[in-house]
């Protein structure tokens, strides 16, 4: 039985090698882990078959982690006190589960328990006010002491001030950075505070600097951890506005503090509130915002995403289709399918060739775009 035990023990413990060597390889991104895992059964298989499915696609094969670097990484992880949660494993954020972009792995350091509270993100502007910052501190303490964990980016601002507010009673920081780097720099002591009080969650492998292309990424975590999304203060086209429009695409709550209109850095969350977002004054207003009326909410959040089946064989001439709908402007994968008029497991099979080949880029919404 010991001896069993301990062939399981190992067994999970290559599952998991596979599994980060599989999303740290080039062109992996999280839809398309789970596509092929859902299509080859495994990881190993998976990896195994990256090769002929990008020349498929018309590219090369994209680099796969070698062995040497998924120990290098691990290593760096338990060094700095943290761990790899992947996903499925307890702990993980269930209600990030449920996004179609959810990382495959996070890595962590502190307390993943927080992570089983109700959860609601406070997002808002760099350059905040100072009375958007007082409003976003006090709702934070308020929704903690009401048992509520408060989730927010760790940037300069609104972010700062959330977490502030909520460091006592349970709060959690998502970077875009390695989480072993502090940005910005000047938050280096209230992130190593969280991640001894708190939870503090990166996406990036150790070392990895902050790139433009990270946060909203990062935006994707926190408007999927949570119930809802509160913008406290945002200017037009601000990366808070991203996380809440993230938010919205997710089935979650959006919320927004009113503010000024003779200050720019409200008419963002003016504008959330006259397109439907809810008015937020207080932390009983967020409170009746994410409170199921009935079973109606919480019947949203029972299932996990599942990725659709991808098909096998796809004949050039359904190929050729499927590439011509393709431009530089994101579009809906649901409208190609569409317009192509080609069953959704053939279009799911190119576009997923396509991508390992370097072709296409995936975004935010179930869009795609050709790359470069």
């Amino acid at each position: 039985m010991r001896g069993d035990g301990a062939a399981d023990g190992a067994d999970r413990a290559d599952d998991r090698l596979a599994r980060l060597r599989l999303i740290r390889s080039a062109q992996i991104g999280p839809v398309t882990y789970r596509q092929l895992i859902a299509r080859f059964g495994s990881v190993r298989a998976a990896l195994d078959a990256l090769p002929g499915l990008a020349a498929r696609g018309g590219g090369r094969a994209p680099r796969i982690a070698g062995m040497a670097e998924i120990e290098q990484e691990l290593r760096a992880v338990e060094r700095l006190g943290a761990r790899h949660l992947f996903l499925g494993d307890a702990g993980y954020p269930s209600l990030l589960g449920h996004i179609e972009t959810a990382p495959p792995v996070l890595i962590v350091r502190g307390d993943p328990g927080l992570v089983a509270r109700r959860t609601v993100a406070i997002v808002g502007a760099r350059n905040a006010s100072a009375a958007a910052c007082r409003f976003a501190r006090q709702l934070a303490q308020s929704l903690g002491e009401a048992g509520i964990l408060v989730v927010s980016g760790l940037a300069r601002g609104i972010d700062t001030a959330a977490h502030q507010g909520s460091i006592r009673s349970g709060t959690a920081a998502v970077i875009a950075s390695g989480i072993d780097i502090a940005f910005p720099p000047e938050n280096a002591g209230l992130q190593e505070e969280i991640a001894q009080h708190g939870l503090l969650i990166a996406e990036q492998p150790p070392g990895r600097e902050p790139l433009a292309r990270h946060f909203p990424s990062r935006n994707r975590i926190i408007a999927g951890m949570a119930l809802g999304t509160v913008v406290v203060e945002a200017a037009p086209r601000s990366g808070s506005l991203i996380t809440a429009r993230l938010a919205n695409e997710a089935g979650r709550e959006v919320m927004a503090v009113p503010g000024s209109p003779l200050d720019p850095r409200a008419q963002g969350c003016n504008g959330l509130i006259r397109e439907g977002a809810t008015l937020i004054q207080s932390a009983a207003d967020v409170i009746e915002a994410i409170t199921p009326i009935g079973s109606v909410r919480l019947a949203q959040a029972t299932e996990a995403y599942a990725p659709q089946p991808t098909g096998i064989d796809v004949d050039e001439r359904e190929r050729n289709r499927i590439v011509a709908l393709l431009g530089h402007a994101p579009v809906p994968v649901d409208e190609i399918i569409r317009q192509a008029g080609i069953p959704s497991s053939a279009v799911q099979t190119v576009l997923l060739e396509l991508e390992l080949a370097g072709r296409i880029e995936r975004h935010a919404g179930g869009k795609v775009s050709l790359g470069g």
